[in-house]
């Protein structure tokens, strides 16, 4: 409750400063909006930049996982021949 209260109390003098000091709020705003757009601007550029490295990165990765999957599949189809191989020979000495 007391919070409250005092967020009522600093909202009303907030407004009665505001109509007395309107000019210099005016001036301050003018100020200040060039510079939070540039602030807002440079931040921007840079999360944009972080994401398209974190992008590239990934990118990267998935490739390099692409080209292992690749060759592991190369070496099952190795073992696999081999061991049709190996199956064949044993059934002929079997045979004979």
């Amino acid at each position: 409750m007391q919070v409250m209260i005092g967020g009522i109390i600093a909202a009303v003098i907030g407004l009665i400063g505001l109509i007395i000091w309107w000019k210099p709020f005016l001036i301050i705003l003018a100020g200040g909006v060039p510079i939070a757009l540039l602030l807002g601007g440079a931040l921007a550029i840079y999360v944009g930049y972080d994401e398209l490295r974190d992008q590239m990165r990934e990118k990267k990765e998935s490739r390099d996982q692409a080209e292992e999957l690749e060759k592991t599949k190369a070496e099952l189809e190795k073992a696999k021949a081999e061991s049709e191989k190996l199956k064949e020979e044993l059934e002929k000495t079997k045979t004979e």
